[in-house]
């Protein structure tokens, strides 16, 4: 008998439906002469530092860097009941061989070969390798099952990528911690994102605006314009040159243009467009997907594909039938998707695009919670987008001479809406407008070149040069997932910075930390987040390190380079890190310090004053001006000398005590 192993309970349920184990047990289900049962995520994962040796438990830099010999796993917190499940089911003697069934990727292979190991299992390993949850796909996959033996590399890879992150992360976080006196979370993924947010913040604040010009001509209802003028001189002259003088269209020009319908949706893209649609942080996006998967409503969440399988193509066409079919999308009207525009085995790896599936059929779409409903009708959208036909349009660019200067007008005119028309719809329906809402077709009269315009008027209008803007959810996302790409290889399996499924997790952790507030839908790094990545080595802060880890690690996976080799360089790495590290000075410990809000200025010496336990000093320690709390005057009226108080005798010499 064969005992599958699924990565998730609802995977495991799509297995057995499609192989027909019908009888559900507790953890598992059974029939039609197999087992299937799940992982529930990592059952498996590496132990923490304290468990090697008990001094660990501690933070010290004398026991740094920590480099197991023999690494440790341990079952993870909180699943032992399921992994007990899953060994127990191993270990009964009608079972015969495993098959792998996690996700077709790395990380599900890592899953999988550490259950087994913990569970010291060593019957033989199968390996399910499919990319669509479809039943005929399943059965399919089951047909042609391949041996383990074959993924031997990618388990290496996966797990040689599970140990780094451990050694930096542990190493790295417990070495500055200590250094500097305060928690300071290090992470492969987590700071290069932290880095890159202020590195805007700079560029924001070092930002320095200038002043330009444009010089405006209207022309009998159309309104050409000069390129940028920085010198208001120049602008003043040139309007001068033009008033009331006479303007030529000199050229004009039409260009037919093809806009393609856009791809299908992966995690990482929804997050983006709900944030900038809804204002969802990546969260959010990503709890209300899991809400709508586990209702059956849309397929796997966590992908970073925007394809489908061929063996899907039936069944995508039918679910795109049902969502025209929705109160908003009614008004599209003979719609014919093309299905071949989806499609592209090649492009699915793990897991396919999102998309809405059958259920929807059964399912009364506005009773959905607001935000489930609201998503789901983003990706129904997306879908139909998608199959949609192409956006056509016409560009005119009229060029102008008048006075000498040149002047130039756009305009457009719509061929066919195609895909535009239902995204269309849809931003119709949104109660708040977003900042990149379809702006309204300009066009232009009908112009002849040679064209002359007599007595025209000149205007200038005055424009500033803008900041960068601060990355918002929908930006940061975008910009992990380039990060670093130039220099990885076309064949890596995971580019930027972490996994559509890890980012916003990412972004959580670096908000619970402390590091990155939010303000509105901005995300911006606070003092300790600047101070964090000033005092860290580009190494850590760089995508550079993602990027060469996953050179590295695709050679692992490909058999071309050892674990061994690729382990001896993170080693190094870490040992480098605390020898280079053993000392800061006295100043930079004092970086994250708490930040305290002083109370008014010292009479003394100009410093700031603060409040302490029992007075309010100066911020000066070697001025030594000091405003004690247990001071007669106040103790003798019963009255707390609060900072209102110090604030007052601080500023005017007196303060109004009131005798209780």
């Amino acid at each position: 008998m064969k005992l599958i192993i699924a990565e998730k309970p609802s995977v495991a349920a799509a297995y057995a439906a499609a192989l027909g184990a019908k009888n559900k047990k507790d953890g598992y289900l059974e029939g039609n002469g197999c087992l299937v049962t799940w992982c529930i995520g990592h059952l498996v994962s590496l132990a923490e530092a304290g468990a090697y040796e008990e001094r660990y438990k501690k933070w010290n830099y004398e026991d740094l860097p920590i480099l197991p010999e023999v690494w440790q796993h341990v079952v993870s917190p909180g699943k032992e009941k399921q992994f007990s499940i899953v060994k127990s089911l191993m270990e009964r003697p009608d079972v015969t061989e495993l098959v792998n069934g996690c996700d077709a990727g790395r990380e599900g292979e890592l899953i999988f070969r550490l259950a087994v190991e913990m569970a010291g299992c060593t019957k033989p390993v199968w390996r399910l390798w499919i990319s669509s949850m479809e039943d005929t796909a399943i059965r399919e996959g089951f047909s042609h099952l391949e041996p383990g033996s074959r993924y031997e590399p990618l388990y290496h890879s996966a797990l040689c990528r599970s140990k780094a992150d451990w050694l930096i992360g542990i190493n790295a976080t417990r070495l500055f911690s200590v250094l500097y006196h305060k928690t300071l979370n290090v992470g492969r993924v987590q700071t290069p994102t932290l880095a890159m947010l202020a590195e805007r913040d700079g560029k924001i604040m070092l930002f320095q605006k200038k002043k330009y010009y444009h010089v405006r001509l209207s022309l009998n209802g159309l309104e050409a314009v000069s390129d940028r003028v920085d010198e208001k001189e120049k602008a003043v002259s040139m309007q001068t040159a033009c008033q009331n003088g006479q303007a030529v269209c000199v050229s004009l020009e039409r260009e037919k243009k093809t806009v393609k319908p856009p791809k299908l949706y992966d995690l990482t893209t929804l997050q983006r467009e709900a944030n900038r649609l809804f204002g969802f942080t990546a969260k959010e996006t990503l709890d209300y997907a899991q809400a709508l998967y586990e209702k059956k409503l849309l397929t796997y969440p966590r992908t970073d594909s925007r394809y489908l399988t061929g063996d899907m193509a039936e069944t995508v066409s039918a679910v795109a039938r049902l969502a025209a079919g929705l109160p908003l999308f009614s008004a599209v009207g003979g719609f014919t998707p093309d299905v071949a525009a989806v499609i592209s085995d090649k492009d699915v790896s793990d897991h396919h695009a999102i998309i809405p599936t059958l259920e929807l059929a059964k399912q009364e779409v506005s009773l959905l919670p607001a935000g489930e409903r609201n998503l789901f009708i983003l990706v129904c959208c997306k879908l139909l987008c998608a199959l949609a036909a192409p956006h056509v349009y016409e560009t005119v660019s009229a060029v102008f001479t008048c006075g000498e200067h040149t002047f130039t007008a756009k305009g457009k005119e719509v061929v066919s809406q195609g895909w535009k028309e239902i995204e269309r719809l849809f931003r119709s329906s949104l109660k708040e407008k977003p900042e990149d809402d379809l702006e309204d077709v300009a066009t232009l009269p009908a112009l002849s070149q040679g064209q002359i315009f007599d007595h025209v008027a000149a205007t200038i209008t005055e424009h500033f040069t803008t900041p960068p803007k601060p990355y918002t959810e929908d930006t940061l996302l975008s910009a992990m997932e380039h990060a670093g790409t130039e220099d990885m290889p076309d064949d890596v399996e995971r580019k930027g910075l972490g996994t559509p499924a890890t980012r916003a997790s990412i972004i959580e952790k670096l908000v619970s930390s402390g590091f990155v507030e939010r303000k509105g839908k901005n995300l911006i790094p606070t003092r300790n987040g600047i101070n964090l990545v000033t005092v860290l080595p580009e190494v850590l802060t760089s995508p550079q390190l993602t990027a060469d880890w996953e050179n590295k690690l695709s050679l692992v996976a490909k058999g071309e380079l050892s674990p061994e080799t690729f382990m001896e360089g993170i080693e190094s790495m870490a040992k480098e890190l605390i020898a280079r590290y053993s000392h800061i000075s006295e100043d930079k410990q004092k970086l994250f310090a708490p930040q305290k809000e002083s109370v008014g200025v010292c009479p003394r010496c100009g410093q700031p004053v603060f409040e302490g336990k029992k007075n309010f000093y100066c911020g000066d320690r070697g001025c030594g001006f000091v405003l004690w709390k247990n001071d007669r005057f106040f103790e003798e009226r019963k009255v707390t000398f609060s900072p209102k108080i110090a604030a007052a005798l601080l500023k005017d010499g007196k303060a109004a005590v009131k005798k209780s």
